[in-house]
């Protein structure tokens, strides 16, 4: 599609002509924001999938909760192994998936310990605990994720 291609070469152009340290800092650090970006747009997903279930189908809320939870899931999935690292690796989509199950699960537990330990044994805000608990947990996703479940292999190659 030349007509998006062309276009998306104007707007960096323009950003790059317009806001260069910005457009600097977003090229050394684009894995990170794309990162953000993908764990927003996938609780965003969740959050009106929750909506359309729950609210417009009148789905009963367990069911409904737990649909948005896989689906958002999976696009999470999706957006940070082929957008995010830029992984088009097919042959290990099922161990990658079985991976980041597993790292959720982790994150499950971490979430729980980590929100009792401040909580209960620091008495720590139970928001501010949680804001906490969601930043460590996020930098360790981040690096789970680059350097174990997306890693690219030897004879594997990134498309740019």
């Amino acid at each position: 599609m030349p007509v998006i291609s062309d276009f998306r070469q104007k707007l960096i152009q323009s950003f790059f002509l317009n806001f260069p340290r910005l457009y600097e800092f977003g090229q050394k650090n684009k894995s990170i924001i794309k990162f953000i970006i993908a764990g927003g747009l996938a609780g965003g997903t969740d959050l009106i999938l929750l909506f359309v279930f729950h609210g417009l189908l009148k789905i009963e809320i367990v069911l409904s909760t737990s649909s948005a939870f896989i689906l958002s899931f999976l696009v999470s999935f999706g957006l940070q192994k082929f957008w995010t690292f830029r992984n088009y690796c097919q042959d290990k989509v099922v161990q990658q998936l079985f991976l980041y199950i597993i790292n959720a699960l982790a994150g499950l537990y971490l979430n729980g310990w980590g929100m009792h330990l401040l909580v209960n044994k620091y008495a720590l805000w139970y928001i501010l605990a949680q804001i906490v608990v969601n930043l460590f947990l996020a930098v360790m996703n981040f690096i789970v994720y680059k350097f174990i479940i997306f890693k690219i292999g030897a004879n594997e190659t990134r498309i740019q």
